[in-house]
Parts: structure tokens; C-alpha cells; sequence
């Protein structure tokens, strides 16, 4: 069985690798494993001491599924099988880690999730998670 992962962000540049990976689905014979995956930023250290646990990981549960939203659509829609989920940390490093933890056969992700200039000062999700891995990645413009 091939295993995907979809970084999913929320963007209309992962919304079209959602697509393009139902696209691909039809290539293989074997079904399918797929992991939809939204990597929530951290939130600074110091808002943890004014703001419950509780309810910081409820706000992270709540953006998480606003990003997965239309990619869940899609993939409900197209009636396929997923798993979606939802973490907390440094995307890049997230996404590698579970690519790796999971097993799986190839990540793909849009290859632009932030605008142009956010990406220039931010740096690239993208550039950092091949750095990260091994795995093949595939990106979607």
C-alpha cells in the first residue's frame, strides 16, 4: 500500500495538490493510505502563562480544521479514504518527522503557501522540509 502525506494549509496552493494527488490516485492499482496533515505554529512561550493549556490547544484544534476544511471536501467528495491531523510546532520539521514516523512514500504539498513576500522574510516551509528529508516530495504550484 502507498502511503501519502499532504501538508495542508489551508491555501489555495494545497487545495491543488489535494487535487492533483486524487489525480494521481487513478495511476495505481493498489489503494491508497492517505494522511492530511495542518502543522499549527506554536504560539510564543509566554502566552502559555496567561492562557490555559486547555484552551490553547482547543484554539489549535479549531484553526487546524478551518485548514483542513476544504481539503477534507475534496477528498469526502471524491469518496476517498483519509486520515487528517492536526500538530503543533515548526512545520517544516513536523512534516518531516511524521513523513518518517509514518513511513510514507511521498509527501506532497503545494509549493507556495504564504504570499510571496511572507515566504521572503519567513523563509520557505517548502525549502525547509527538503533539507528535512529523504522522502520524495512532490510540489504543486
Amino acid at each position: 500500500m502507498l502511503r501519502f502525506l499532504v501538508a495542508v494549509d489551508g491555501s489555495e496552493s494545497s487545495d491543488r495538490a489535494v487535487g492533483h494527488l486524487l489525480k494521481k490516485l487513478a495511476w495505481y492499482k493498489a489503494p491508497a493510505e492517505i494522511h492530511l496533515l495542518n502543522v499549527q505554529p506554536a504560539l510564543p512561550g509566554s502566552v502559555g502563562r496567561f492562557v490555559p493549556a486547555e484552551q490553547l490547544q482547543a484554539y489549535h484544534r479549531e484553526r487546524g480544521g478551518e485548514c483542513l476544511a476544504s481539503a477534507r471536501a475534496t477528498l469526502d467528495a471524491a469518496g476517498v479514504a483519509y486520515q487528517a491531523h492536526i500538530s503543533v510546532g515548526e512545520p517544516a520539521q513536523v512534516i518531516a518527522q511524521f513523513a518518517e514516523e509514518r513511513a510514507v512514500d511521498q509527501i506532497v504539498m503545494g509549493a507556495r503557501g504564504l504570499g510571496a513576500v511572507a515566504g521572503l522574510v519567513m523563509g520557505s516551509v517548502t525549502a525547509k522540509v527538503l533539507g528535512l528529508t529523504h522522502v520524495p516530495v512532490l510540489l504543486i504550484r
